[in-house]
């Protein structure tokens, strides 16, 4: 068991200790910290947590995630993010943990008399957006970018701050919320007030629990967001089994983060080919093998998308010569210009074939195995092969001599026998690449792991072709694989090994 699934059961467990008012002064995680509230008045107290690896000095910023009830849920939301972050799905953040006086004053919108205190919400969120918010920015290593948790009346807080103030949060997490408030007050506003979060890009997600959604007044809400919600607020209703009002919280702080930064470790739009060269009058298909086809724009003439720029879906259909730039949006625009892809696609002709080849034979490429220490792929005419032979079917590269160290030169020729668009597709770890008729298709050189590979198409002829693969393997994993799509099975997508009856050696 890793430390990671440790915290995580740990919390499970410990969940009893984070219920309202049992968490003590040591418990809290962090600092404890002051302002004196000019719109409050009175004084307030907020628990400052800092991500772990912050340096005192440094320029580092972080986005904030303010918690409510923070007496109760500081330590809850430190140990959750730690773990979340732990496993690479959101950054480092600051958490203020704000800690009450009077809880049914602050988050509820409304008086009601059977509660004396209660309808001091505007005030509250006054105070969060001119008062403590400007304090942290100007006290801590702020972004700006704030995200507002809240359980139960912080819930019900949660929603009527994305309500009235869309722009002082990026990111609203509402665990069972109390929209049973003043006979489900808040609903009126939300039908009102809904179209004026469209075009900020905000996110909401809400939790219940399975057996009292209707108790906690959520499914009206739900619908409202259902019919009256603009087009880019990001949001989701999660309803958990077996679960109390006080435990959901574990869920919803875990799930909650994850869906804010849903797209924080979001890689670049993966297509394929990603490069090539173009018959005119010939198109080609382009496939969208990884990201979200609501989300990845592009372009074809070297420009960046914009949220403008029409939709790539799964595939699209390439006429003619352009550079590809495909660009994957989220609602946290910092981590877009990270998700960008681009391709070079130029228009040309057939690769010139011969008829037939002399002193080879079908079975198998030519190699030479090298050994020696190299960063980048070597100039492999300086270099003296070790080894040499045949990537037949008994072939493997961790068949070799050398485990790590070492470099390969593969040479032959290539057996076409139709004419049409062949994709290749190269994947190594470490570094490679790919040669036909002397023209460098794909280019992998460096220090990496194996990872999606990288794919060229272009046009052949019925003959054959000199091909050459290098490629150079330094320490850590080894890898080394090419495959291709002929033009009657470009369709299917699915790559395939080079038959060996298709690779000639040299004698």
């Amino acid at each position: 068991m890793n430390n990671s699934t440790r915290l995580f059961l740990a919390l499970a467990i410990t969940i009893i200790s984070y219920l309202p008012g049992t968490s003590s002064a040591q418990d809290q995680p962090g600092k404890k910290d002051s302002i004196v509230s000019a719109i409050l008045n009175e004084k307030r107290f907020i628990q400052v947590v800092l991500p772990a690896k912050y340096k005192p000095g440094s320029a580092d910023k972080y986005d904030v995630l303010y918690v409510l009830d923070g007496d109760s849920n500081t330590k809850l939301a430190a140990d959750m993010q730690r773990f979340i972050e732990e496993q690479a799905y959101m950054p480092p953040i600051i958490i203020v943990g704000v800690l009450n006086v009077d809880r049914d004053r602050d988050l509820t919108p409304t008086h009601v008399n059977d509660n004396k205190t209660s309808g001091g919400a505007d005030k509250f969120l006054g105070y969060l957006q001119d008062e403590l918010i400007p304090y942290i920015n100007k006290t801590y290593p702020s972004t700006g970018d704030n995200t507002l948790f809240g359980h139960s009346f912080g819930g019900l807080f949660v929603m009527y701050a994305l309500l009235n103030q869309p722009l002082v949060f990026k990111s609203y997490i509402a665990a069972d919320p109390s929209f049973w408030w003043d006979k489900h007050y808040l609903n009126k506003p939300a039908i009102d007030k809904l179209h004026g979060v469209a075009n900020l890009n905000r996110t909401l997600y809400m939790t219940g629990r399975e057996d009292n959604l209707t108790g906690m007044g959520i499914p009206p809400m739900d619908t409202i967001l259902k019919k009256y919600a603009p087009a880019d607020l990001v949001w989701k209703l999660t309803a958990y089994p077996n679960e109390t009002h006080g435990s959901v919280r574990l869920k919803s702080m875990y799930d909650g983060l994850k869906f804010t930064y849903a797209d924080y470790n979001t890689k670049k739009p993966e297509f394929h080919p990603m490069n090539g060269t173009i018959l005119k009058d010939k198109p080609i298909k382009i496939w969208l093998f990884w990201g979200d086809t609501s989300k990845v724009r592009y372009t074809m003439d070297g420009t960046e998308p914009t949220q403008a720029s029409p939709k790539m879906g799964a595939e699209i259909t390439l006429s003619g010569p352009g550079k590809l730039t495909a660009k994957q949006f989220s609602n946290r625009d910092k981590y877009d210009n990270a998700n960008i892809a681009t391709g070079e696609f130029k228009e040309g002709a057939y690769l010139p074939a011969v008829s037939k080849v002399k002193n080879a034979k079908p079975g198998g490429f030519h190699y030479n195995y090298y050994e020696g220490k190299w960063d980048k792929l070597p100039d492999f005419k300086k270099l003296k092969p070790v080894q040499s032979g045949l990537t037949d079917k008994d072939f493997d590269i961790n068949k070799l001599p050398g485990k790590d160290n070492f470099a390969l030169l593969i040479e032959g020729w290539l057996q076409i026998k139709e004419d049409g668009y062949y994709l290749f597709w190269l994947n190594s770890d470490d570094g490679s690449k790919l040669y036909i008729n002397n023209q460098l298709l794909i280019d992998n050189d460096g220090l990496h792991s194996s990872d999606a590979g990288k794919s060229y198409i272009l046009p052949l002829q019925k003959g054959f072709y000199p091909i050459r693969m290098e490629y150079f393997q330094k320490d850590g994993g080894r890898d080394l694989k090419l495959a291709y799509l002929t033009p009657s099975a470009i369709s299917t997508m699915n790559v395939t090994p080079i038959p060996f009856e298709l690779q000639y050696g040299h004698n």
